[in-house]
């Protein structure tokens, strides 16, 4: 059903064509003129057009909307031991953790490869620090340098997760990646690897947290290969 709206709408439309002809053409010869204006007949062909389409419009915003179909809840509950332990982490998300295990992997193992024990510090458990530093006192007192190339992760997982007495949090990571590792001698010589051999070497690094800390940093405490 139209309603005085609705016409009222309809009425300035034809008015607004009429002008738009009217300013296109009205500037032609007046012999042009009565070849180019609308006859009444027209007009209301037009007007007939402009309300089918009004009525048309009119039925679908108030036709009856087809109820949305019904959500299937998914059930969110974790379906392995690791999820069901890492449920017990306040705050931890396993996206986020993956992310920050794949950068705490390239920091640390770069940091070991130039000897940065203050960037160790930060990132190492004194225990494991204690013999990173040897090793590299040790390549320093034989003038043996390391070389890191690292191309790629092929894969970075959780193995293991372990929650202790309720305080701290232990989750273990296998990374596999791909990388190019050389030692070379004082006199700059390869003593060990190949520059131009690429690697798969697998990882297995431990990670601690206090389930009571602010603080969302990991710290690597064992690693083996």
């Amino acid at each position: 059903m139209m309603t005085h709206l609705d016409l009222l709408v309809l009425l300035v439309v034809v008015v607004l064509i009429f002008q738009r002809l009217y300013s296109v053409l009205g500037s032609r010869p007046k012999v042009e003129e009565k070849h180019i204006r609308l006859s009444k007949e027209n007009a209301e062909k037009l007007y007939d057009i402009l309300k089918s389409e009004a009525d048309k419009m009119h039925n679908r915003k108030t036709a009856p909307q087809a109820a949305p179909e019904e959500l299937v809840p998914i059930d969110d509950e974790p379906t392995n031991e690791i999820d069901r332990t890492c449920r017990q982490i306040p705050g931890f998300d396993k996206e986020r953790f993956l992310h920050s295990a794949g950068q705490a992997f390239r920091a640390i193992s770069e940091a070991f490869v130039k000897g940065d024990i203050d960037i160790l510090e930060m990132l190492v458990s004194k225990k494991l620090l204690k013999k990173f530093r040897e090793v590299i006192e040790s390549r320093a007192q034989n003038h043996i340098t390391a070389e890191t190339d690292f191309i790629c992760f092929d894969k970075i997982e959780i193995i293991r997760a372990k929650i202790h007495n309720d305080k701290t949090a232990e989750l273990t990571v296998e990374y596999v990646s791909q990388q190019v590792n050389i030692l070379r001698d004082a006199q700059n010589k390869i003593i060990e690897g190949d520059e131009n051999y690429i690697q798969s070497i697998t990882d297995v690094w431990t990670f601690e947290r206090a389930l009571t800390s602010t603080s969302p940093n990991w710290i690597l405490i064992s690693t083996k290969k």
